[in-house]
């Protein structure tokens, strides 16, 4: 008998046991996937208003294409996401002007598109406070890897100073 009184007690502790187990299991589940998954979110600098926010995964890109307000010419700056943080990997652009890189620094190479743009890569730079003025005169797309294209200009209003972060 006292077998059976203990059996009770025991199969008690077993399911509070395996409960507890899978509570730790979620838990853990949760945040491996909660730290592989982020938000770019858009705020305005000025006001501090969400403006929106894109699912983005940690080691996903993104990047923002414009007209060049001197030279005419296209530009796309290329971003990675990486332990949380933006990182500016790539710029491609077509003509020289003022803000556009003209030297190269450390571990950066210049190559040339079949389209005649030229390509600065391996930038590799943390970028800690990235904002964009939206156009004027020609529109900011955002394009992100899942193949998303916004118009900052339709979402923000032009010359919205556009804060660009990772949560």
């Amino acid at each position: 008998m006292n077998n059976r009184r203990k059996a009770p007690g025991r199969a008690r502790f077993i399911a509070g046991a395996a409960a507890f187990a899978i509570v730790i299991v979620a838990a853990l589940a949760a945040i491996f996937f909660y730290r592989r998954g982020g938000s770019l979110v858009l705020t305005n600098a000025r006001s501090g208003e969400e403006l929106a926010r894109y699912a983005v995964p940690e080691g996903g890109t993104f990047s923002i294409g414009f007209i060049h307000s001197v030279n005419q010419s296209p530009v796309t700056d290329y971003y990675e996401i990486r332990e949380g943080r933006i990182f500016v990997t790539k710029t491609v652009y077509y003509g020289f002007g003022a803000g556009v890189q003209t030297e190269l620094g450390e571990n950066e190479t210049l190559s040339y598109g079949e389209d005649g743009s030229m390509i600065i890569s391996g930038i590799d730079k943390e970028i800690p406070d990235l904002l964009y003025i939206v156009g004027t005169v020609s529109d900011h797309i955002l394009r992100i890897e899942n193949g998303a294209e916004i118009s900052l200009r339709d979402l923000c209003g032009r010359n919205t100073l556009v804060r660009f972060t990772y949560e």
